[in-house]
């Protein structure tokens, strides 16, 4: 029987803190209905103790979203963890998301504390916020540069505390996959009571690994993945909803499902992208606007005969309508006479050939061929009025 994976939504808070991302409380709703959409089991709304605008957005979403769990974030501070409960006070299912870093950098430089000091205090962040919600997650920040030992010792006291879900950033992007792999096994079989509970896993993507290492964190152990709509995030960015959703729809049907409804992620892409400013990459996997594009003639030929020669995922499932074959000067006779067809030519073999002349010397002189100018060319070639 098959494993749910949870989807824990984080474009509102993690992608918004990209510079110019920033989104207004109408904005975020209007983001938020999308995602809701989509089917994520959790949406973080914001950081409310950040502004008051944030504290309205969180609210603002509580009232309006229904099916998800609504999740606010705060640091180990008191009053953080007291605003984010008063932000959530409408919320269907609310969830505070609290936590310190753990690591020796952290405890060092960034708290100028102890070791010891930093378990009380994640100790008592999580107490606190269960006299808010029941439902409480702590991340033990910069997990991913922690030692396994005490990050156990940590997660071991909040679990203690009443923590119902623990959080193993690889803030910094730092870990390969078998490091972090490793890391959530060695908390799996070392934390007394951790299967009672949901792990997470949230990783950025400095080294280009966000993906990767979130994967290979279910393979050991994570039932939650923290990630944002196109991969947006501090930096680098997050790991992207849509690959990892989509690499366990195709790769491990067998053993996980999400509940996202896949044809939407374009959609809600676009949405995203469009609202924040924030482009996708023409090479995006799964919602960049070349990841179902062909334009050598290889691939074209191949793909026209059947589309699973060249991909593996159905353009259908992720909400597009179909396969985009693109008339450049790399494209074959078999792309030609494909797309001629959609314009209204059905072209045989001998006004193929003389198509094709024209078409090349076209193609070598433009990036590539649209509609309009595919129509033009042939109306000439055929006499036919444009």
């Amino acid at each position: 029987m098959s494993k749910q994976i949870h989807i824990f939504d984080t474009t509102l808070r993690d992608g918004e803190q990209v510079p110019g991302c920033k989104l207004n409380h109408k904005e975020k709703l209007k983001v938020a209905k999308a995602i809701e959409s989509l089917g994520v089991d959790v949406i973080e709304a914001g950081f409310p103790i950040s502004s008051p605008g944030d504290f309205k957005a969180v609210d603002m979403i509580c009232r309006e979203i229904k099916e998800p769990t609504i999740c606010a974030l705060s640091r180990s501070v008191e009053n953080d963890i007291k605003v984010a409960g008063e932000a959530l006070t409408h919320a269907k299912r609310g969830r505070i998301h609290t936590g310190i870093g753990t690591s020796e950098q952290h405890i060092k430089y960034k708290f100028n504390s102890t070791p010891e000091k930093i378990v009380e205090r994640a100790i008592a962040a999580v107490k606190f916020a269960k006299t808010f919600v029941e439902d409480v997650e702590f991340y033990a920040e910069d997990a991913g540069r922690t030692n396994n030992q005490f990050l156990a010792k940590v997660i071991q006291a909040v679990i203690k505390a009443g923590a119902t879900v623990v959080n193993i950033p690889d803030t910094t992007g730092y870990c390969l996959p078998h490091e972090y792999g490793e890391k959530i096994a060695y908390l799996r079989d070392n934390v007394i009571g951790i299967e009672n509970i949901t792990i997470s896993a949230h990783c950025h993507n400095d080294l280009g690994l966000a993906t990767a290492n979130s994967i290979a964190g279910v393979q050991n152990g994570v039932t939650q993945i923290e990630c944002t709509l196109n991969g947006i995030g501090e930096r680098a960015g997050n790991t992207s909803l849509e690959e990892v959703v989509m690499i366990l729809k195709q790769r491990y049907k067998n053993e996980f499902y999400t509940n996202v409804i896949t044809q939407k992620l374009n959609p809600a892409s676009r949405l995203v992208a469009e609202s924040m400013s924030m482009p996708v990459q023409a090479n995006k996997a799964i919602v960049g606007e070349n990841a179902f594009a062909h334009s050598s003639g290889i691939h074209q030929d191949g793909v026209i005969k059947k589309r699973e020669t060249y991909e593996i995922i159905d353009p259908v499932d992720v909400g597009l309508d179909k396969s985009n074959i693109v008339l450049t000067a790399r494209s074959g006779r078999a792309a030609l006479a494909y797309r001629a067809k959609e314009v209204g030519y059905n072209l045989g073999k001998d006004e193929l050939d003389v198509a094709y002349k024209s078409f090349i010397k076209l193609a070598d002189d433009c990036k590539f061929i649209n509609d309009n100018q595919l129509h033009k060319m042939l109306s000439v070639c055929f006499k036919r009025r444009a």
